[in-house]
């Protein structure tokens, strides 16, 4: 997956670019910062940094199996993780990916459209089909201009992409078609492309921190939310809500991103080693997670904690988010869109 990005494109640019937001204008590593270092013994390691905890398949599945593949290519290089945002928020990492002081990352598409927006077009409602579908995409041309414009624009070498799981509705009550969603305050995430998703679905959006989620649920600030499985069991949500409604309307992409200098600096034979160990990444990250999903929807039906709503209405939902996304997408948004939807079977 991904290969003509990995070995056919040239080195990523070394500059910051002044067109990025203001808090990427400072460019340039520290000397003392956490870039690609020398250890010991003259092996080459790399940073790779991530929000998840180390329990959710794109910690065990995704970052583990890179750096074990990693390991094994004995190429001279090494990964070393840190996970549950030790190095940062999302905006803090991607800046910090930038001026080179972390080597790389795994970042969900609205986050990086914080620095490159038509990226964000990935976290569209319904433009992925499913975890297969998005697999299709990120090896078409389509996506390797995306992110050949995205690595122009920002340096960032982008190694490979998976899908986390479908994002699912969950409330006091089900939902099971667009009508369920008036009245409730729905807390989606603090994104452009996310907002944009809650009125394409026909939501109230309620902006509120992944971290406070938990609490805003269970003091009635909000009313419901949208996860894929394996977050909302990581923030242990079925303690808090009701009912999880299937409307598959997101796919869950994270991209796992490397730095220019950080991506030059290694040997052509570092540089397939670690291709090599995103793309087996790329295979086990959305088998673990439909394992997961599997394992939590069983736990939650046997206990009662969450009552699982499967008869929803997907297409109604569908229907109604595409003609919204394309009556509001600019002339570059709708284009990526369109080449995430010619990808589909």
């Amino acid at each position: 997956m991904m290969a003509p990005r990995t070995k056919g494109r040239s080195a990523a640019l070394a500059a910051c670019v002044v067109a990025l937001p203001m808090f990427l204008a400072a460019c340039g590593g520290d000397d003392e910062g956490g870039g690609s270092g020398e250890s010991g013994g003259g092996d080459t390691t790399l940073q790779l940094a991530h929000s998840y905890t180390e329990d959710q398949p794109q910690h065990r599945c995704g970052a583990q199996v890179i750096a074990d593949e990693v390991e094994k290519a004995d190429v001279g290089m090494s990964i070393e993780i840190f996970s549950s945002s030790q190095l940062g928020a999302d905006a803090d990492r991607i800046a910090s990916v930038v001026s080179g002081d972390i080597d790389m990352d795994i970042q969900g598409a609205s986050a990086l459209g914080a620095i490159y927006e038509p990226v964000s077009v990935l976290d569209a409602a319904y433009a992925f089909d499913d975890s297969d579908h998005l697999a299709r995409y990120f090896d078409s041309e389509a996506a390797g201009e995306l992110l050949q414009g995205f690595e122009d624009e920002t340096g960032v070498h982008t190694l490979g992409a998976w899908s986390a799981g479908m994002r699912e509705f969950t409330a006091n009550e089900p939902i099971r078609e667009p009508g369920d969603l008036d009245g409730l305050r729905m807390r989606f995430p603090n994104s452009p492309q996310f907002l944009m998703n809650a009125k394409a679905l026909g939501a109230d959006a309620t902006e509120v921190a992944y971290e406070e989620l938990f609490l805003a649920l269970q003091q009635g600030t909000v009313d419901g939310q949208e996860n894929p499985i394996t977050n909302i069991a990581a923030s242990s949500l079925q303690d808090v809500q009701d009912y999880i409604s299937m409307s598959d309307h997101q796919a869950n992409s994270n991209l796992v991103i490397i730095g220019g200098d950080s991506w030059s600096g290694l040997s052509s034979e570092q540089q397939d080693a670690l291709a090599a160990a995103v793309e087996a990444a790329e295979e086990q990250v959305p088998e673990c997670v439909a394992e997961d999903e599997e394992t939590t929807i069983a736990e939650w039906e046997e206990s009662g904690d969450m009552e699982v709503v499967d008869d929803v209405d997907v297409e109604a939902f569908r229907s109604q988010a595409d003609a919204y996304l394309r009556d509001n997408f600019d002339e570059e948004q709708l284009a990526v869109y369109e080449g995430i939807r010619g990808s589909a079977e």
